[in-house]
């Protein structure tokens, strides 16, 4: 038996199952939480990777206006040569 840090709720993980760095979801509030400790089991809550990944769709984002800007200036070109 673990407790949730963030909402205190008791969650049942066999200790025997898990290992340091696994990742579980509260079933009561839904918080990402990794295994810190195995005797006594312990949790915390775990590192938003979201983050990082938020960061990359930025990128990508980004790398999409310039192909847009790309193709405007070809859309220029053509009206030019006509």
């Amino acid at each position: 038996m673990a407790i949730c840090p963030e909402c205190d709720a008791e969650i049942e993980v066999d200790e025997f199952d898990v290992d340091r760095g696994d990742q579980l979801t509260c079933p009561e509030c839904g918080s990402s939480l990794e295994v810190t400790g195995l005797s006594p089991l312990e949790l915390d809550i775990a590192a938003d990777d979201d983050d990082e990944d938020d960061d990359d769709d930025d990128d990508l984002a980004e790398d999409d206006d310039e192909v847009v800007d790309d193709d405007e200036e070809d859309a220029d070109k053509d009206d030019w040569e006509e």
